[in-house]
């Protein structure tokens, strides 16, 4: 197995292990204002890129579009189709990879993504398969988390406590412009700023909810170990008393996030 190979098999275990639709419900808002702001049109032919659980494939087939959201996580996309059933829905959903989509060049009207294409490890990839699969005149919609936000710094501490491969590039670099410049180059980029206010019981609580339902947090204390756990777990709940904006004893957290519209 080949250096890129590994990176995408441990990149898969990782958003295998915990249960990501658990932690996505809490996020199902972005999928909705996204479709809104890149103006979906029934019938129209819609991609979802790492849909997960089927947040924002299910946004955009509420406006009776046609959608297909591809994933690389199995028991992913088992959820998604419960949750789609379960409305009535329509969706297409297939196993794939963001850097290998399977579907024919100029497939799709618009193609979206949630905080999940921003994950694929050769990030030029992912973007040029985006751009490959979408038809002369569509539109790409992404929400990707930036730099700066507290997820960036989930990421940022994990990293220090469990490194991630040599040259991999940071996926937060998805929320700048310099950044979808160089992968999207000659195109009209759109970045519109979002916030996303969770809310939780504590701060023990989001750390213990992450440390099962959240497979990057899941891995990380997996990697570290006993010995590692506490100084991994102190560093997490510092980081989320830095950005706590309850001014009580239950934990609210803003997320930076932008909106990027692409039109090539």
């Amino acid at each position: 197995m080949n250096e890129q190979a590994q990176i995408k098999a441990r990149m898969q275990a990782i958003w295998s292990a915990g249960d990501f639709a658990v932690v996505a419900t809490m996020i199902n808002i972005v999928g909705e204002l996204l479709s809104d702001t890149i103006e979906l049109r029934a019938g129209q032919d819609v991609l979802d890129v790492a849909t997960g659980s089927g947040n924002t494939a299910i946004a955009a087939a509420r406006r009776f579009t046609n959608v297909t959201g591809v994933d690389f996580v199995p028991a992913l996309l088992d959820r998604a189709r419960e949750r789609t059933a379960v409305e009535g829905l329509k969706i297409d959903y297939r196993e794939g990879d963001a850097e290998e989509l399977p579907f024919p060049d100029a497939s799709f009207d618009v193609v979206l993504s949630t905080f999940g294409v921003m994950f694929a490890p050769d990030h030029a990839k992912a973007a040029a398969e985006m751009l490959r699969v979408l038809r002369p005149g569509g539109r790409i919609g992404m929400a990707n988390w930036v730099p700066d936000s507290s997820i960036g710094e989930i990421f940022r501490t994990t990293a220090k406590h469990v490194p991630p491969p040599p040259g991999l590039i940071p996926p937060a670099m998805w929320g700048t412009e310099d950044h979808l410049r160089k992968l999207f180059p000659g195109a009209r980029i759109e970045l519109i700023p979002r916030i996303s206010r969770v809310a939780l019981p504590s701060v023990d609580f989001w750390l213990d909810f992450f440390r099962r339902w959240f497979g990057p947090t899941v891995k990380a204390f997996e990697a570290v170990g006993t010995e590692g756990a506490p100084a991994l777990e102190a560093d997490m709940k510092a980081l989320a008393n830095r950005h706590n904006v309850s001014g009580d004893d239950t934990l609210v957290l803003k997320q930076a996030y932008v909106e990027v519209i692409v039109t090539p």
